[in-house]
């Protein structure tokens, strides 16, 4: 990592061509860009309203008319920035204009190991401008691209993604319900029940007493706001699931569908397998399965399923998972492989886990659902691209 002072590109570190290389380093409030051409041996940085693109492209532009004037011909600029909150805006609003654009993983990034390092958004815009030029010289291993969606790819993940948060604030409202009533001594009541506000007027407490008038108020607005989370919950369901319905009255499976018909009909061949249902296929395809994985190692390293191991002379020893993957789908993963084992007990893949756990504690099985979550996500990824059905599994 870059320290303040350390602006100076050798000439070493000079690609060829004449090319900019731009990165920008964001935050709430301002835009910290930092630019490099052959001009110059060092990175120079400019401040900007955060969102300005007018402002960015016009340095870009004062950069480019050096350049041609200095002799070169028709300079191509490159720009690069952080995946974060900002989403994929900017590379589609640059992409759009003819420039070449590199959203990067934070996390590949090298970083100075010391305890206490410095960090600023200046030092953060120099480094990524040293690691976009290396990047663009071959040196592959210094920076991870990330692959950005297309509009109609990011757009299909928000369903999946709401019904998640709706689904915790289900659980939130319900668990809040019946931690209220235990408190008056009731255990066995139903926030999810059609006639759950009705029935409060018959509760009697363990003490005896109808509810207090402020606690049964209380629990009266929870359940409103309960019944209003569970009727969109229903709604983002039926439209999940019309998209599938929609291709089997369509274009069906055919190779040389449109993507999003394509996409339609692996989530519709995932939920004839049995144990997987609508949402875990839907999951899996818009996750995961939307992306072009060349083999099994590419997708179980994607994944974070894969294993980290730490050697150094004669010290050898496992460091468990990556987990490099994103947290939603390594979770569902890992509920899927207990569902496959209780749905698909002929499966090769619960045979497989049965072998290795026969006699085991419950922190084996444990330990080793998660090599099962790993092989399921293979299987499932090659069933739903070539159609292969894994060894022994009942497609209905």
């Amino acid at each position: 990592m870059l320290r303040e002072n350390e602006g100076t590109i050798s000439t070493q570190d000079q690609p060829t061509g004449s090319d900019i290389f731009v990165s920008v380093e964001m935050s709430r409030s301002k835009w910290v860009v930092g630019i490099h051409t052959p001009l110059a041996d060092k990175i120079g940085l400019h401040t900007m309203a955060c969102g300005d693109v007018e402002a960015l492209m016009a340095l870009i532009d004062r950069a480019r008319v050096k350049l041609v004037a200095s002799g070169s011909n028709s300079p191509a600029a490159m720009i690069c920035y952080e995946a974060g909150y900002e989403g994929f805006w900017l590379y589609r609003r640059l992409i759009a204009l003819g420039i070449r654009v590199v959203v990067i993983d934070p996390a590949s990034l090298l970083v100075d190991r010391r305890a206490k390092r410095a960090k600023t958004d200046r030092i953060d815009a120099r480094a990524m401008v040293r690691a976009l030029m290396a990047s663009a010289r071959g040196e592959r291993q210094v920076l991870r691209e990330v692959r950005v969606p297309t509009v109609e790819q990011d757009d299909a993940r928000r369903g999946l993604r709401e019904r998640q948060r709706l689904v915790k604030e289900r659980t939130g409202h319900g668990n809040r319900i019946k931690g209220l009533l235990k408190t008056q001594g009731i255990m066995d009541f139903d926030p999810r029940a059609a006639d759950a506000a009705a029935r409060l007027d018959a509760i009697v407490t363990g003490d005896g007493r109808p509810l207090a008038p402020c606690l049964k108020r209380e629990i009266v607005r929870e359940l409103e706001r309960l019944a209003l989370v569970m009727r969109q919950i229903d709604q983002v369901e039926t439209e999940r699931d019309a998209v599938v319905q929609a291709c089997d009255a369509g274009a069906g499976t055919d190779a040389l569908a449109a993507e999003p018909e394509r996409e339609a009909a692996m989530i519709g061949e995932l939920n004839r397998l049995k144990g997987i249902g609508m949402n875990d296929a839907t999951i899996l395809v818009r996750e995961a399965f939307w992306r072009d994985f060349r083999n099994r190692r590419e997708i179980g390293g994607w994944s974070g399923f894969a294993p980290t191991p730490w050697a150094s002379g004669s010290v050898l020893r496992d460091q468990g998972i990556t987990k490099a993957g994103p947290p939603m789908l390594r979770a569902h993963m890992i509920q899927m492989s207990w569902r496959w084992l209780l749905w698909q007990p002929d499966s090769d893949l619960a045979q497989w886990f049965r072998k290795r756990t026969e006699g085991a504690t419950g922190r084996m099985r444990r330990i080793m659902v998660v090599a099962l979550a790993r092989k399921l996500l293979i299987a499932l990824w090659r069933y739903a691209t070539t159609g292969m059905v894994p060894h022994g599994a009942i497609v209905t």
